[in-house]
């Protein structure tokens, strides 16, 4: 028989029984908290003026009923995995005699803790009515450890597919791309359809995340077999070679279909993992901004809104037709994922959108001010944000990983001769880069489209510098940002050995790491902006003074001449904003 657990001194045992009822509502699969459920709760809540907790499995079932005192219930560990990093699989649903629906701190503590599905309270008032209900829900980039909370709502108002799918997405989310970097960590097998040494880039992604890479399996074919990604015979051998090295993971060096994935977890009977979905969890790990994270949720969604269309073209074929009523649970299931992919994603980019908003505002503030932007763009782990540290002085954030730093930072420099501008280091490149990623951060990368100049920044200790750049150059092209002059650089010059010393015509031998080069390349700014620049002479009257100033502020004064009418300047400076101040107090150019 059902049991009452908690704190039940005192308690009538009708009371008791009539709680043991909760054990057998029904609730549907698509059900987060059925109303007469909850009007039940509250109505035993304000009776026996304490809170009751009710566990609720993704299956229906009600599996515990639990009192507590008047302001809190002790809650137990019900879940039904061992993976303590998946969600539990198990809601809690708890009252709040007194009115408010409010959760409290100890109530989303609890949920992080116990990895609940989600954490709802009920408000209920002396009356036995529900007065609102709330919910919390583990956010997808749960890296600061901050629930999702929902709007108070009426329990009959409860967005009940919604709330599921909310459920649903975030532990698919976790189950797909979550890696977890354990004292313990999980031994990956990298498979490819190449040379076992064109792997070295994804040995590194893997790295970037804390995974070990154990062995290499490459297979030289044209194409990715449509069934297995590398074909029935060479996923058997894969599935041997993967338990003899004891791997916990096979992670594949291009974009799998949903088809090619399930095959190959059947036949290899380990989680499968490809490039994209590795790369999309790196960026979830790196960002540190609230644009960056948002910006990687939107690729993450983005990536799994396309296999959910994938899937559910499958699923039309097979569920619709004469003699089809009802759909099934599967199809249930991807429709609630479609509605909540959908809505986020909308919800992104309006948030995105007056980011966007935000960042133009300041490049028009910028482009008033006529100073130019000078951007870092190069393969990832080129050097830039150690280039950017070394110029500036600025400590951004450098480790020898791929993509250690995500969001876009800039700096004000002044060059020897007087002159300003924004240096700007961008997310760093790499071949096969997610189309989601281009999409989700374009008004990242707008910063290096839309600068002035671009310095190209080159591992020179990496004998596929080469090929970086080409998948570099591919990547500005695509972008549009292929108008703008070039500075080149071959970085990390220290570590290139006398026999291995890259050529590249025009390009400057720096060391951000020696500081070598450093001054070379701050002239070859400084000539590269002036190639952009006009020289004007003007005489400013007395009472037009500000304008010196403002000239100043966009240019250089290259002579003052004091005369009886007033000031007779000779300025340098960029074309737009030399005209700008001109403009502004009626001045014109001595003749």
């Amino acid at each position: 028989m059902a049991e009452i657990h908690g704190n039940t001194e005192g308690v009538r045992k009708t009371l008791l029984e009539e709680m043991e009822t909760l054990y057998d509502y029904p609730i549907g699969r698509d059900e987060f908290l059925p109303e007469e459920l909850g009007s039940a709760m509250a109505s035993l809540s304000a009776r026996i003026n304490r809170e009751i907790a009710v566990y609720i499995a993704r299956s229906g079932r009600v599996m515990d009923v639990t009192i507590g005192t008047v302001d809190n219930v002790e809650l137990a560990d019900v879940r039904l995995r061992r993976n303590e990093a998946r969600l539990s699989g198990v809601r809690c649903i708890h009252t709040h005699p007194g009115g408010s629906a409010e959760l409290s701190d100890v109530d989303l503590s609890a949920l992080k803790t116990l990895m609940l599905d989600a954490m709802c309270a009920i408000g209920v008032s002396a009356q036995g009515q529900a007065t609102g209900v709330s919910a919390a829900f583990h956010g997808i980039q749960d890296q600061e450890g901050q629930p999702e909370l929902t709007l108070m709502v009426a329990l009959p108002d409860i967005p009940q597919e919604e709330w599921m799918a909310r459920i649903l997405v975030s532990d698919s989310i976790r189950s797909d791309a979550q890696l977890e970097t354990k004292s313990e960590q999980e031994r990956a097998l990298i498979v490819g359809l190449s040379r076992v040494e064109d792997l070295d880039e994804l040995e590194a992604l893997c790295e970037s995340i804390g995974l070990i890479v154990v062995g290499r399996s490459a297979q030289l074919k044209t194409r990715p077999d449509p069934a297995t990604y590398v074909g029935s015979g060479k996923a058997q051998e894969i599935a041997l070679e993967a338990q003899a090295l004891q791997a916990d993971a096979v992670i594949v060096d291009d974009e799998l279909t949903n088809a090619q994935q399930n095959n190959l977890e059947s036949t290899l009977g380990l989680k499968v993992l490809d490039r994209t979905t590795l790369i999309l969890e790196i960026f979830a790990q790196r960002a540190t901004t609230h644009e960056g994270k948002l910006q990687v949720e939107l690729a993450q969604l983005n990536y799994r809104a396309s296999r959910l269309i994938g899937k559910g073209l499958v699923l039309s074929r097979i569920t619709s037709g004469v003699g089809t009523r009802t759909r099934g649970p599967g199809e249930s299931k991807l429709e609630m994922d479609r509605r909540y992919i959908r809505g986020r994603i909308n919800a992104l980019r309006g948030e995105l959108d007056e980011l966007v908003k935000q960042r133009a505002l300041r490049r028009r503030n910028r482009e008033r001010s006529a100073v130019p932007v000078v951007a870092l763009v190069g393969y990832t782990n080129a050097g830039k944000s150690s280039l950017l540290n070394r110029l500036s002085g600025a400590d951004v954030y450098v480790e020898n990983l791929l993509f250690a730093t995500l969001d876009a930072v800039s700096r004000r420099m002044v060059l020897p001769d007087g002159g300003e501008f924004i240096l700007v280091d961008s997310v760093g490149f790499i071949s096969k880069l997610p189309t989601e990623l281009v999409e989700a951060f374009h008004s990242t990368l707008e910063e290096a489209v839309l600068a002035d100049v671009l310095v190209l920044v080159h591992d020179a200790a990496n004998p596929e510098w080469m090929e970086e750049r080409r998948v570099v150059n591919h990547v500005l092209s695509s972008l549009g940002a292929d108008t703008q002059p070039r500075i080149e650089v071959l970085n990390k010059w220290d570590l290139v050995g006398r026999d291995a010393m890259p050529e590249l015509p025009g390009a400057l031998q720096v060391s951000a790491h020696t500081g070598e080069g450093m001054e070379e390349l701050l002239q070859a700014i400084s000539a590269t902006l002036r190639t952009q620049e006009t020289s004007v002479q003007v005489l400013v009257p007395f009472a037009d003074y500000g304008a010196l100033h403002e000239l100043r502020s966009v240019g250089r004064l290259e002579n003052e001449e004091h005369l009886d009418s007033g000031t007779l300047v000779t300025v340098a400076g960029p074309v737009q904003g030399i005209h700008r101040v001109l403009a502004k107090y009626q001045l014109n150019q001595a003749l």
